[in-house]
């Protein structure tokens, strides 16, 4: 698979086989965007290309380092087997002595949010020191072929403490390694390592583009096909992984709790609505938190009367555009500053029960102010 079957952000795919052309290769750069919108795909096939044993500014995904190196998408797999071989036992020692590294080639690495244990994963998997520190002694080895490649994805996760070891690498960095982060927020990340990194914005792909994808690699009927697209808002990853009824009922579940916060009287009925959607998804919380800032986008842009193409939930088009003329801009802005500070508590490692039942209490009350 070249760069030219890779769908979406073509800037940024040019701007890469630019730098292979010319041989202006970067040090460190930072992909930054959406989840599952291809970041770790190409960070993946700029390894391969740096590697190709026939192509300069492409890859061929026939010679060993290709085939090798193309093997790190399947992370799933990698990630249970250094899980397995550390052992389900692993105390925290163990964790940083044994570091999680995903590695098909000598040249590439991938360095994923270690999840510690296989059958009990910890809630919320972060880069660890142990991690940082193996990096930082691989990026000056001598490669095996043309380039050292270091994928650091969930780049966000890493203690700022932690951070200062990696900002060593970027300080000095070395001449035939390059070091690629990942992270849907680049805000997160100490701004001196932002500031030494070459920095690429990739944005969601167009619904038509994810339809393709799907038909591609899945089996789901034309129907379900244009859902899973609709409910994707342009990541593909995201389509790719859809459990489409769950996905369904989720976004339902959270528009039961937003109708509770503007339409509700009793707090018995908004707080098991929240208890519901704290307790008893599948899903992560971060794809929780994403669908609220979904509703409100939607609920902004019916309440200034602007049509769009359906918005981002054009299945609950109808209940949106009721609660819409119940709410102003102004109760929609408190509603995500509220929601952006209870994501940042989250990262405190916050009581995700108690952080969503003061922030419906909290636009509950405003509402009725209004």
């Amino acid at each position: 698979m070249p760069f030219s079957e890779f769908l979406g952000n073509s800037r940024i795919v040019a701007a890469l086989r630019g730098m292979l052309a010319t041989g202006r290769i970067p040090h460190a750069m930072l992909f930054a965007g959406p989840r599952g919108v291809g970041k770790f795909t190409l960070a993946r096939m700029f390894a391969q290309a740096a590697n190709c044993e026939r192509l300069v500014d492409d890859f061929c995904g026939e010679c060993g380092p290709c085939q090798t190196i193309a093997r790190l998408q399947n992370t799933s797999a990698l990630i249970e087997q250094g899980l397995a071989e550390r052992g389900e036992g692993a105390d925290s020692a163990a964790v940083e002595r044994i570091p999680l590294l995903l590695q098909t080639h000598p040249d590439v690495w991938a360095i994923v949010p270690d999840p510690v244990r296989l059958k009990t994963p910890v809630v919320r998997p972060v880069l660890h020191v142990g991690q940082l520190r193996a990096v930082q002694r691989a990026a000056y080895f001598k490669p095996l072929l043309k380039r050292r490649v270091f994928i650091i994805d969930g780049a966000e996760t890493m203690r700022w403490d932690h951070a200062n070891i990696f900002l060593k690498i970027l300080e000095e960095p070395p001449e035939t390694a390059t070091l690629i982060l990942l992270t849907p927020n680049p805000y997160l990340l100490l701004s001196t390592i932002r500031s030494r990194c070459l920095q690429f914005f990739f944005s969601v792909l167009g619904r038509d583009q994810v339809e393709q994808v799907l038909r591609e690699r899945s089996d789901l009927a034309p129907a379900q096909l244009k859902l899973a697209a609709q409910l994707a808002e342009g990541s593909p990853g995201a389509a790719l992984g859809m459990n489409l009824p769950e996905a369904v009922e989720l976004r339902a579940s959270v528009l039961r709790v937003l109708t509770e916060i503007i339409e509700g009287r009793s707090s018995i009925d908004l707080f098991a609505e929240t208890t519901r959607l704290a307790k008893g998804q599948k899903a992560s919380f971060e794809t929780v938190l994403e669908i609220f800032y979904s509703l409100f986008n939607d609920l902004l842009e019916l309440s200034v009367g602007f049509a769009g193409q359906g918005g981002r939930n054009p299945a609950l088009r109808t209940e949106l555009s009721k609660l819409s003329r119940q709410v102003d801009v102004t109760w929609i802005a408190k509603a995500v500053d509220e929601l952006d500070e209870f994501g940042g508590r989250l990262r405190r490692n916050v009581n995700r029960q108690l952080g969503l039942d003061a922030i419906a209490t909290s636009l509950s009350e405003a509402y009725k102010k209004t």
